[in-house]
């Protein structure tokens, strides 16, 4: 998984380094994450618009490769993802770190709630 530091970390990389960084992060993965895929594509969209490209004569065999090979539901999302990554990233962003707390916060409780649960070594 794409975790909050490679984001800050592929900041920093020219953008041409980033595409790469980003397939190998993905290379071999058997099933990858819509937002995985959707970081991809958004990569290689603005690739494109730099290019002076059309959009789609090249991001759009990256969707058709992965017809097929992952379920639609993920391909679908990963578009849509990748369509907010070009048009709004910073509300991209924003729910990415609210995903993160939420994370954090969720990992934290259940911390919290196993030591609870076991037996302190006084009780012995």
């Amino acid at each position: 998984m794409i975790s909050e530091k490679d984001l800050q970390e592929l900041e920093s990389v020219p953008y041409e380094e980033r595409i790469t960084r980003v397939e190998k992060l993905l290379e071999g993965k058997a099933e990858p994450r819509a937002f995985e895929l959707g970081l991809l594509l958004a990569l290689k969209m603005g690739q494109e618009l730099r290019q002076g490209k059309e959009l789609g004569s090249e991001s759009g065999d990256l969707v058709a490769s992965w017809v097929g090979k992952h379920p639609d539901s993920i391909v679908e999302e990963a578009i849509a993802l990748a369509k907010e990554f070009l048009t709004n990233p910073a509300q991209l962003a924003d729910k990415i770190k609210a995903g993160f707390k939420k994370k954090a916060e969720e990992k934290s409780s259940e911390e919290k709630s196993s030591e609870e649960d076991t037996p302190s070594q006084d009780n012995a």
